[in-house]
């Protein structure tokens, strides 16, 4: 696949847009707070728990704490994790892929309790409990 001059050029001006945004000057893991603190061009410091990151969850200080950023500013990679944040998303709040995300966040809400969901899960009960799986996938 060639690329044309003109497809390097709309590329290049795609980036410059998003470094306008901040971009990473450093980073370090806080082994006191379990933070992941990021300073960006604009002044701008954002720290967040290294558990709430896709693949960083489960590390070891020692490996959180290496911590390298890529040539443009806009991720950071973990090369002893092989574990990446994209820093426009985390300006956005995103801590990782679509599919990670909301496995989290379904695992989040099946946690959740509520009046409306022990009421139902009561009803649910008198009823004889969650109706059995069919085999085959039939009714």
């Amino acid at each position: 696949m060639t690329v044309t001059e003109q497809e390097v050029q709309q590329a290049e001006k795609r980036m410059a847009a998003l470094r306008e945004n901040g971009f990473a000057v450093s980073a370090r893991y806080d082994r006191r707070s379990a933070r992941i603190v990021v300073n960006l061009s604009t002044g701008v410091q954002i720290a967040f728990p290294s558990r709430l990151a896709e693949g960083l969850a489960d590390a070891s200080p020692a490996d959180l704490a290496e911590i390298e950023i890529t040539p443009a500013g806009l991720g950071l990679h973990w090369p002893k994790l092989d574990a990446d944040v994209y820093v426009p998303a985390l300006l956005q709040g995103v801590f990782g892929s679509k599919r990670w995300m909301a496995a989290q966040l379904g695992a989040a809400g099946g946690q959740a309790r509520s009046r409306a969901k022990t009421a139902a899960a009561r009803e649910n009960g008198r009823k004889g409990g969650r109706p059995r799986k069919m085999a085959g996938g039939g009714l």
